[in-house]
């Protein structure tokens, strides 16, 4: 009886261990949770606090950034270049957009035998509208096959655009609002490691620089050189001025300029090129620009980091502030401060223009076809 008693004391015991056991391991857990949890949102809180301008970076980059599906079952989509160009050639042996760019199933092809197999046809403007290429418009297109129409130039150099009505299914230009946006540069988040603060350049000699070859007088960027060059002293450097610059020269040169004319030959809807991109923010000087309005600026520049001539009442006003903000080491290296978390992006490279068609191949209507390009092209 003594023996059975001690016995049931014992397994009370282990039972009351045992539950005291279990409970130390659920707030193990629970503590381990909470940690959790908190480590997640310390990490997520920065992303919420970073708001604002760079939101729209931050949308691009996860588009970007986000794997592709082409919805096909892993079936390549294939992009066939009728012809290259300025006649300027590239490899693509391999899988290009894969190796280079890291877009799955896409395949780019410049062979017309695969023209019957090809998705999407893509047609540059230039060679059209100068005579050197025709459409092939004498072979019959398979069913779903798409035709693309690219062009980077400003609409004035499209030519005649009322004789591919009802052609193209597909826009490839520098276009925001075109089916396959392929702009000059961009300006892409830096990464962690990337986060260094680039030193303004001190090696300022010169107020206002332009590097200019193709000048005509009717050009509006024409008349505000002239009209700012009575204000203040304006370098110029180019073939007009027979001081053509070697291109490893430019970038050098600029960075001694204070403020650099990024002035478009056209002023018109998103056309911002590599004046801006390259020759200004590249170089280390302060754009001016003109061209596209102010707002189609601030879509794709940060804030306090260009300068629009439409901002001020006269060009003189313009000059005036460009004096004044040299003058003000402060104000003028706040020009600068995108450069913490922003990088520029040039592309220059056909391929990767080509390539981006398959990351929104299967977001684009499929009967899609512009009845009128001239309107589309000209809407500015």
């Amino acid at each position: 009886m003594v023996e059975q008693k001690t016995l049931m004391v014992s397994t009370g015991n282990w039972k009351y261990l045992m539950g005291c056991v279990r409970g130390v391991r659920k707030r193990i857990a629970l503590s381990s949770m909470k940690k959790r949890l908190l480590l997640s949102f310390l990490c997520v809180l920065p992303l919420c606090l970073f708001n604002g301008w760079p939101r729209r970076f931050q949308a691009l980059k996860a588009v970007n950034l986000t794997t592709f599906d082409d919805g096909n079952s892993g079936r390549n989509v294939t992009i066939l270049l009728w012809y290259w160009p300025f006649r300027k050639t590239y490899s693509l042996r391999g899988d290009v957009c894969w190796d280079l760019y890291r877009i799955p199933r896409c395949r780019l092809v410049d062979q017309r035998s695969l023209f019957p197999s090809a998705d999407v046809v893509v047609f540059h403007n230039v060679e059209l509208a100068l005579g050197q290429q025709k459409l092939p418009l004498n072979l019959s297109r398979p069913q779903g096959q798409r035709w693309a129409w690219m062009s980077l130039e400003a609409p004035v150099y499209n030519g005649n655009l009322l004789q591919y009505a009802n052609i193209f299914n597909m826009t490839i230009t520098y276009r925001r609002d075109a089916d396959i946006p392929i702009p000059y540069g961009e300006l892409l988040p830096k990464e962690a490691e990337e986060h260094l603060v680039e030193e303004v350049p001190l090696n300022k000699s010169f107020l206002v620089c332009w590097v200019i070859s193709n000048f005509r007088s009717h050009h509006r960027r024409s008349e505000v050189y002239k009209e700012l060059k009575a204000t203040v002293p304006v370098t110029v450097y180019g073939r007009w001025t027979k001081t053509a610059l070697l291109s490893n020269a430019l970038l050098p040169t600029i960075s001694r300029c204070y403020f650099y004319l990024a002035m478009e030959n056209s002023v018109t809807k998103d056309y911002v090129t590599e004046k801006l991109w390259r020759n200004a923010f590249q170089g280390g000087a302060v754009p001016v620009v003109l061209g596209p309005p102010l707002d189609d600026y601030k879509a794709v520049a940060p804030p306090n980091s260009f300068i629009h001539v439409d901002e001020f009442a006269s060009v003189q006003d313009l000059g005036k502030y460009l004096q004044e903000l040299a003058e003000d080491k402060k104000r003028y290296n706040e020009y600068f401060t995108w450069k913490h978390q922003w990088k520029v992006k040039l592309y220059t490279d056909w391929r990767q223009r080509l390539c981006k068609i398959c990351t929104q191949y299967n977001s684009l209507p499929q009967e899609k076809v512009y009845a009128n390009l001239e309107a589309w092209a000209n809407n500015s």
